[in-house]
This record gives C-alpha cells, structure tokens and sequence, in this order.
C-alpha cells in the first residue's frame, strides 16, 4: 500500500430509535428505523463499495441498523463493535480512524450524531455536486450516509482531506 492509496469511508448514522424505559446505550429501533435500515442497505449496496471492514457503536440501536442493514450487500465486510464510537467526539472519532489497518481501503462506520455529522463535515475538504449543501440543509437525519473519499494511509486522515461523494437519507428514497 503506497500513500497515493484511494480510500473511501461511509458514516453510516443509526436509523430512528425508540424511547422506552431503558438506557440510552440499550435503546432499541422504532418502527420507523426499522424500516429505514434496509433501505439504508440497499443504499450502500447501490454505491458499489465493497466494505473491507465495518466499525459498529455497540449501542442495540446501531447494531440493529447494522443488522437489517448488512441483508442488502453483496459482501459482508468484517464487522468489529467498537464501543468508543458511542458518544465520541471528533478528535476520538479521527484518534479512532487513524488506527484503522492499511489494508483496509473501504471502510463503514455505524456510529451516533453529533459524532457522525461532525466528522463528514470535517473530513470533506471538497464535495462532489451539491452533497454539501443537502447535508447542510438537512443536517445528519437518523439513517443519513455521508461517503467520503481520500488519497493516503488512515493515520494521515485530518480535517479536510477527503472529497463527499455522496450523501443521501431516507427521505430521498
């Protein structure tokens, strides 16, 4: 792997999650969500991204959107539950990317906002089309995927490098 690699990262937001008398780590999907994360899939699987490893919060309701999410791809990347993806900030979410192996070139983060919308907005430098401006004006919805690409090994992954391809929600679908 050189440093002229091309990278692609999809932040994957949980879908809508329910609010019953429980933790806020062990909350469950709504009906709603579950609903979205198929979609979601079948999202993922449009991009043609094939996923060499998928970062989940170990919150249920990111591994429930994983869950129903991952049917729809052609290739089950290999999953690993993280649980300093729940509740992290930006500096533990880049801190946490910057660890990622280089043999991984296509990686999928399930994770929680404000985490996930704060670091699509980091990360891209530049944007293809409009993709900036809709997840400006729309913000990062449960279920939101935002892809973003960058040239380089993941420790040198920083404010700015990298380009939003594409950014879609469910209500798009």
């Amino acid at each position: 792997m050189s440093a002229d690699t091309p990278r692609r990262i999809a932040l994957l937001r949980h879908a809508k999650a329910d609010w019953p008398q429980v933790s806020d780590h062990d909350r469950p999907l709504a009906e709603r969500g579950r609903n979205d994360a198929p979609a979601v899939g079948l999202k993922l699987a449009e991009t043609g991204i094939a996923f060499d490893l998928a970062l989940c919060s170990t919150a249920a309701r990111t591994r429930e959107t994983w869950k129903l999410a991952v049917q729809a791809l052609p290739h089950r990347p290999k999953t690993s539950y993280e649980e300093r993806l729940y509740d992290a900030s930006l500096g533990e979410l880049i801190a946490l990317l910057n660890e990622t192996s280089d043999e991984v070139d296509n990686l999928l983060v399930i994770g929680h906002n404000p985490g996930m919308h704060a670091l699509a907005d980091a990360l891209a430098g530049r944007a293809e089309g409009d993709t900036l401006a809709r997840m400006t004006r729309t913000g990062f919805p449960t279920a939101a995927l935002a892809v973003v690409s960058f040239t380089g090994s993941w420790k040198s992954l920083e404010h700015g490098v990298g380009t939003l391809l594409d950014f879609w929600t469910p209500k798009e679908h």
